[in-house]
This record gives C-alpha cells, structure tokens and sequence, in this order.
C-alpha cells in the first residue's frame, strides 16, 4: 500500500484487529475497547473486506486466525507502536488537573507493604486521576503489558517480552511475622518447629523458604496456605503462627503493634523487586510520570532522573 492508499485505512480498525489478535473473543475485545459487540463485528467485517481475508475463524468460543492474520500482525504492532509514540510525543501531562485512568499492576506484596505511601503523595499531587490495581505475579505481567490491561507491573519479575523494559526498584530481604512479642530473635530450631502460614496465590504447600531451609538441612512445618498477604494479621493474632514475608510488608504489617517482625534465623538471598512496562509507552509524558512516582515511592534507593 502506497502513501496515498493509507488514506482510505481506517486506524480504529487496526485497533480493533490487533485486540482480536491479543483477545480471540468478540466479546472482550467489545470490553476492553468500550464498544458494543455489534460495533466490533461490523469492523471485522470491514477488516475481511480490506484485507479479503477471513482473519478469524470461530473454533468453539474462540476467534483463531488465519495464517493471513498471523502474517499481518506482524507488520501492525510495531507501526501502532510508533504511531502511538509519535502521538505522544503532541501533549504535555499535568498532574495536577488531569483526570487520566492508569492501569498498574502489582504483588499482593507491594499492594499492602508500600502502595499507602504512594497513595498518600499522589492524593496531594494528582487528585483527580484514578489508580486501578490488578494483581499480578511473574507469570501474568508478560500477558497483562501484552494486553493493555496494565501499563506497568512492579513484581518479582522473569520471562518478560522483547519489548518490555525494566528497572530494579529494591531487594527484597525476606522476614519473618509473628504475634508473641520476644526479647530476642527466634532461634533456627524454634523457627522450624513452630506451624508456618504460607501465602500462596496458587495454593502451594511450600515455597522459597522451603529450598532455602533444604540446603540447610532442616524443613519447616506449614499448617495453613492462603492466597494473599492481608489476611496474615487477622490470622497470626492470638497464635503462636509465623509467617515469611518480604520486609517492607512485614515492617508494614508489623507497623500497628499488633504483630512483630524480625530477619529470618538463617541466611537467605535477596530477591528482585522490579517495575517493568512495554516500549510503546516508554516515551508517554503521563506513563513517565506515572513510572517515576512508582520508584520514588516503591524503591529503597533515591530516585533517578524521571523515566
């Protein structure tokens, strides 16, 4: 397709096509793109007229597409790639009296240990915009970014598409919790024969803390799994329970002095907290700003230059 020819393109359309690709369902394409459903088929029907191509074909509740569609999204992303940065690059971000909606991702972890402070400073900063938080773990950021539904993650981070970015915020130095105040820390025997509660989003029965005791020779005792890190303090209260728990949640959790927490009584490593986003929205004035009152409110470094 020539210049001239771009002209009788319709980008909404592009759009729409490259959701189908990430979604593969009509209905939540509608959804993510707040269309109605009828809007949507009647664009892929011109998408077919355009490209006189199925593009998709329903297998079940699936939309699957053909090898035309394979071929093309190819060459769309990266041109709504950099037609969305060069787009970009035509307005400025005011914090202050924007109303934008950001889509951000975070651990269990992060939400309850350091997203208040963020919170606190962006009420001050930007009160009018509107924060919506997905959990996200190191398996769901790659499809979530891929998808739009977030912007930016900030979790234990692996796997991650070619295009996406990311920066350290802060290593992770594991604590333990515990309801029963102690003069001194917990011994590595009493830290074994004490019943743990492990916080598990897909319900495992041991974790880290179990490969890193193995090495030692020892094992732990896990008498409850629970799928997030909020409901530790209802559950340690009153009990001789211990919990693992990175150390901003733990100094978080342990902030009300209800509970008590305390490094671990054997060496463990550090671990990577680390904010990751996708190239199309590295040079966006308002993800920029967004990026940089995540590391200024979630990094235990002081914050760099804005990015």
């Amino acid at each position: 397709m020539n210049r001239n020819e771009l002209r009788k393109a319709d980008i909404n359309l592009m759009v729409v096509f490259e959701a189908l690709m990430l979604e593969r369902n009509v209905t939540r394409v509608a959804e993510k793109l707040f269309l109605g459903q009828p809007t949507i088929s009647s664009a892929l029907n011109r998408l077919r007229a355009m490209f006189n191509d199925p593009l998709f074909i329903r297998v079940g509740h699936r939309m699957e597409p053909t090898a035309r569609a394979e071929e093309l999204i190819q060459y769309l992303s990266p041109a709504l790639d950099s037609l969305s940065n060069a787009l970009s690059l035509t307005h400025d971000f005011d914090p202050a009296s924007s109303t934008m909606t950001f889509r951000i991702g975070l651990s269990d972890d992060v939400e309850f240990g350091l997203l208040p402070n963020l919170l606190r400073a962006l009420r001050q900063e930007a009160p009018n915009v509107m924060i919506v938080v997905q959990h996200v773990d190191y398996w769901r950021i790659p499809d979530l970014l891929a998808s739009g539904d977030i912007t930016v993650g900030i979790s234990q981070t692996r796997g991650l598409p070619a295009n996406a970015k990311r920066k350290l915020l802060r290593h992770i130095q594991p604590m333990l919790l515990r309801a029963d105040a102690s003069s001194t820390p917990m011994s590595l025997d009493e830290y074994c024969a004490r019943p743990h509660v492990l916080v598990s989003h897909t319900a495992n029965v041991s974790s880290l803390a179990d490969e890193w005791l193995a090495e030692i020779g020892r094992k732990r005792h896990v008498v409850l799994s629970v799928p997030q890190y909020s409901a530790l303090p209802a559950l340690l209260a009153g009990t001789d329970l211990i919990a693992g728990l990175p150390d901003y949640t733990a100094l978080a959790m342990a902030a009300s002095g209800s509970l008590f927490a305390e490094p671990l009584p054997f060496k463990a490593p550090t671990l990577d907290l680390s904010m990751v986003w996708l190239g199309i929205v590295d040079t966006d004035p308002a993800e920029r700003w967004l990026r940089s009152r995540l590391e200024k409110f979630m990094s235990d470094r002081l914050p760099a230059a804005p990015v």
